[in-house]
């Protein structure tokens, strides 16, 4: 075995050759060093992650040993605790330092990097960790935030550059099982591509093609699946960086004649970053109410409602087509995310954290630090945002106005006249006979009356706000959360 001393690059989100400081600091030591990502046992289990969010991080590493291959370097993708991995490594191999960036995760991402921290300062290895997109790891309030986030992404990205490295071979009892090696290699057709060279082809056309009507289309479910940059899965998994999809759009030749739409599409690119710098200072969002007075709010727990909600089956067509929709895709709007949470948590009476575990599971953009905020706000539950409770007829008609989206996922209402198809329920029964079709059989009634369960849903949240445990953490969470202007 070479004795020679060894450094580690561990990929968490982050998942590119390009603008990686973590891969700039292993070359730049001059020293011969592994690649590595962890597949984490537990994970498997999670109620927040699935199966296709692994399949992206598969192709994503396969991607990048492709990049990478002409050098020498690949991925080495262990299975087990990190702390036993790091543990075997460091008893393998003379570690030096292991190079990172920090995540804004769960906690149980944020109490495994404790342990690693731990473990390898008990075998007198350095870690390095360095900052991720803007995001200030140890910062108790916003003061200055915008600031830096700005500082963040006008420096010029990292320009990576390999040497030739000789091939590393490392035998190690952490191999990943057999079926879920092959499942990895079976990647959804359906599902945006994983992977650095896709990011770069998905943010190179949204500039210089399709981000003309992104504004205009920003809300509509079917056409903003085009019109939008689409870049999200690529942020979430480290495809891209924040500073290299800020830099791109601002300097590209389009940014003048498109302005307006450039400029709201960076400034989402800034609100991504505050969500998770959120997260970042208090990771409570994850499964308690981040206002605490919020869990005094008593629901009435339905299964057959979750159910129906799941499945794409309450009985409103832009709601059953949206989910169906992200079970198939793994992609919605921004807006259309907002409605599937607020039909499950205002007008099925539902809790937040059932929305929340669902649909990390479907969204292939998963990211922690934005998610569990973004859930709580449409819930209802920060105390300083306001509330929206969704219309899901209104926003049919206001957002899919020709039923496109609504056809193309409940092909069952494909031949509805277009006066019924938003409110299939007012189809008088002759129409019915006449357009083969049976409400309660093709397609189901409403789960709920949507004009009783807003009213009610409206009183019981506002009414709730006034609860001096909700006023009390609201004048916390400002003072937290909130930018002095």
């Amino acid at each position: 075995m070479n004795n020679s001393p060894l450094n580690i690059v561990w990929l968490k989100r982050d998942l590119r050759t390009r603008d990686h400081a973590a891969l700039a600091a292993a070359e730049a030591r001059h020293m011969r060093y592994l690649i590595i990502y962890l597949v984490e046992p537990d994970w498997l289990q999670r109620s927040d992650f699935g199966l296709r969010h692994w399949q992206f991080v598969g192709g994503s590493i396969a991607d990048i040993n492709q990049r990478l291959k002409p050098f020498g370097l690949d991925v080495k993708v262990f299975f087990g605790d990190p702390i036993e991995v790091f543990s075997w490594l460091c008893d393998h191999y003379p570690v030096d330092s292991v190079y990172s960036y920090q995540e804004s995760g769960t906690l149980q991402t944020w109490e495994r990097d404790r342990g690693v921290a731990a473990q390898l300062k008990r075998s007198g290895t350095n870690w390095q960790q360095f900052q991720t997109g803007g995001v200030v790891r140890g910062s108790r309030n916003r003061r200055g935030w915008d600031r830096q986030w700005f500082a963040s992404v006008d420096t010029a990205p990292i320009e990576n550059h390999y040497r030739r490295h000789p091939t590393i071979q490392v035998q190690h009892p952490f191999s990943l099982p057999a079926d879920l090696s092959d499942a990895l290699l079976d990647y959804p057709a359906q599902m945006q591509p994983p992977g650095e060279s896709k990011a770069w082809a998905y943010l190179s056309s949204f500039a210089a093609e399709r981000g003309h009507c992104y504004m205009q289309n920003i809300s509509k479910p079917g056409a903003s699946r085009t019109s939008g940059g689409r870049v999200s899965p690529y942020l979430a998994w480290g495809n891209l960086s924040s500073r290299q999809v800020y830099r791109y759009i601002i300097q590209h030749p389009n940014y003048a004649r498109h302005k307006k739409n450039f400029s709201a599409f960076t400034t989402r690119l800034k609100w991504r970053c505050h969500f998770i710098q959120k997260f970042e200072v208090e990771c409570r969002y994850e499964d308690e109410c981040i206002n605490r007075g919020f869990e005094l709010l008593q629901h009435q727990p339905n299964d057959d409602f979750i159910r129906r909600w799941q499945s794409g089956d309450t009985g409103y067509p832009l709601v059953d087509a949206c989910m169906r929709c992200v079970i198939h895709s793994g992609w919605l709007n921004f807006r259309m995310r907002a409605m599937l949470v607020s039909f499950l948590c205002h007008h099925l009476d539902q809790d937040w954290r059932i929305a929340a575990a669902f649909l990390a599971r479907q969204f292939l953009d998963y990211e922690p630090g934005i998610h569990f905020p973004q859930v709580q706000m449409q819930a209802g539950t920060t105390g300083i945002n306001t509330i929206r409770i969704y219309n899901p007829v209104k926003q049919s008609q206001d957002q899919d106005a020709g039923g496109q989206f609504i056809k193309k996922w409940l092909p069952e209402l494909t031949n509805l006249p277009s006066a019924y198809l938003h409110q299939p329920w007012l189809m008088p029964p002759f129409e019915q006979v006449f357009n083969n079709f049976a409400l309660g059989v093709d397609y189901p009634e409403p789960l709920v009356d949507i004009a009783a369960s807003g009213a009610r849903a409206r009183d019981k949240l506002w009414g709730h706000r006034q609860h001096p445990e909700v006023q009390m953490e609201k004048s916390r969470l400002l003072r937290t959360h909130t930018r002095n202007r």
